[in-house]
């Protein structure tokens, strides 16, 4: 065959064909196809084969399928003869859309990968965790609400345009307001859909469709500052200031760099939050773990008294990631990039003040002049954020100042700092420096960097296909 002579015996699509079996792919999806009704479906396997071309080169589902119809090796991976035509580059939108719609793709081929690991000796059941989070881009713009007004009642006018006669009548677009306020905005656009949807022109569905979009804006502005088509990305922090659009990838890996456990959130949650979540998973994977390492996002009071006894936490201690003797959640966490408490509503702190701890006093007669104080700081918020923010109520109380205040060192901290001297977490710590490796490899090689539709299921079934070509290529390299 003209393959045996093109593609050679150590090249990866042929690995991969003779030592994966993919079955599994077709058996999950099994109740999303009709086997008695329509035509035949295209294979589900070769389908999941293109995602995993897609993550290994990334590229457009047109540009995909065109490579793929001169790519012999392509071809090859795909099961198509050499003359064999390719899809339809929509048919593959389709299938990530509607065939994987409620299959958990992150969990399953996370699990098939560790299970292939286990069983080939790769990685031993029982096994160190190391975890991160890394940012992935939106892509879509963000806009501002004003802006996010004028520019859909522009698209509004313009869909309209055609549609001008005896019963729709031109009055029906009123005119912009004078000044270029939020709110007055806001008016005008909700004056605009109610002519619209009692003249009946709401209907159209040119119109319609915009007419909705400009309706979710609206409802987005009353919890949130930026408007974008992406519902479900928000903005995140970077450090130094600098902030970031989109998703959180949190991943933990083993030692060998063998990704068993990994989830994808919004972007300003706080990387902490998700320890516990990463550990439970990869409990269920089949690994049983012994310590989990990871940076100081990871040092949360919370976390070291969940794991307490079970799993060590070799995450350098930041006092001011403690609670102290706070009660319940109150939606602030820290930022260990910037140094800095976020607000529920994604703002940063502006400043801090560190307080020395004070003694109680007092004087000749008993009465106390100083009150007992322990060290704590004060993180200050921009008031005039607060005063326009949506989650204002119950938070700002409309001070002068607007302050978030952190006790340090709880007693679960002092355990943790004499665990910090010990021989075993000065060396176990050194293996968290191999997961900023992985996480450039996932982003600039395999697809991760920025998601090729929107919403959070897409930015997931991304991650999935990503892992799970990363964790199928170390695999091999470690088979030689």
């Amino acid at each position: 065959r003209i393959y045996d002579i093109l593609i050679p015996r150590d090249h990866i699509f042929r690995r991969m064909n003779e030592e994966i079996d993919f079955s599994f792919v077709r058996k999950e999806l099994e109740d999303k196809y009709s086997a008695g009704m329509g035509r035949s479906a295209e294979d589900p396997v070769r389908m999941f084969k293109y995602l995993m071309l897609k993550a290994m080169h990334p590229a457009s589902d047109e540009d995909l399928v065109k490579r793929a119809y001169t790519d012999m090796s392509y071809k090859f991976f795909l099961g198509l003869n050499p003359e064999d035509d390719v899809i339809d580059p929509s048919l593959l939108s389709k299938f990530r859309r509607q065939r994987l719609q409620d299959v958990d793709l992150l969990n399953l081929l996370i699990s098939r990968s560790v299970e292939m690991a286990i069983s080939k000796g790769i990685i031993k059941r029982k096994s160190d965790l190391i975890v991160d989070a890394t940012h992935e881009l939106s892509a879509f713009k963000v806009y501002s609400p004003l802006d996010y007004m004028k520019k859909m009642c522009l698209q509004i006018s313009k869909a309209c345009e055609p549609f001008w006669c005896n019963d729709f009548d031109r009055s029906l677009i009123p005119d912009l307001p004078c000044t270029d306020e939020k709110e007055d905005m806001k008016e005008y656009c909700w004056k605009l859909i109610g002519n619209l949807e009692r003249s009946g022109m709401a209907q159209i569905p040119a119109i319609s469709s915009k007419v909705n979009l400009l309706k979710e804006g609206l409802e987005d502005m009353e919890q949130y500052r930026v408007v974008s088509r992406d519902g479900d990305a928000r903005f995140g922090n970077k450090g130094n200031g600098k902030t970031f659009f989109g998703y959180k990838a949190h991943i933990g890996m083993t030692p060998e760099s063998i990704i068993v456990s990994a989830t994808v959130s919004s972007g300003e949650v706080s990387d902490g939050d998700y320890l516990i979540p990463l550990v439970e998973q990869a409990k269920r994977n089949g690994l049983s773990v012994e310590s989990v390492i990871g940076d100081t996002a990871y040092s949360g009071k919370e976390n070291l008294d969940a794991l307490k006894g079970s799993v060590d936490v070799v995450a350098p201690l930041n006092p001011v990631i403690s609670q102290g003797n706070r009660q319940g959640n109150s939606g602030f966490h820290y930022n260990k990039d910037a140094d800095a408490y976020v607000c529920p509503a994604g703002e940063m702190s502006v400043r801090k003040e560190y307080r020395k701890p004070r003694t109680k006093k007092r004087d000749e007669n008993g009465k106390v002049t100083q009150q007992y104080c322990n060290e704590h700081i004060t993180y200050q918020f921009d008031v005039k954020k607060c005063k326009d923010c949506p989650l204002k109520e119950g938070c700002y109380k409309g001070g002068k100042t607007k302050s978030y205040t952190v006790m340090i060192l709880s007693e679960t901290h002092k355990e943790q700092i004499e665990f910090e001297k010990t021989p075993q977490f000065k060396q176990k710590i050194k293996l968290r420096k191999r997961i900023e490796p992985l996480n450039a490899h996932l982003k600039n090689n395999l697809g991760m960097k920025q998601n090729i539709s929107y919403g959070i299921e897409s930015m997931t079934m991304q991650t999935a296909v990503a892992i799970y070509m990363s964790n199928i290529r170390k695999i091999m390299k470690f088979e030689g």
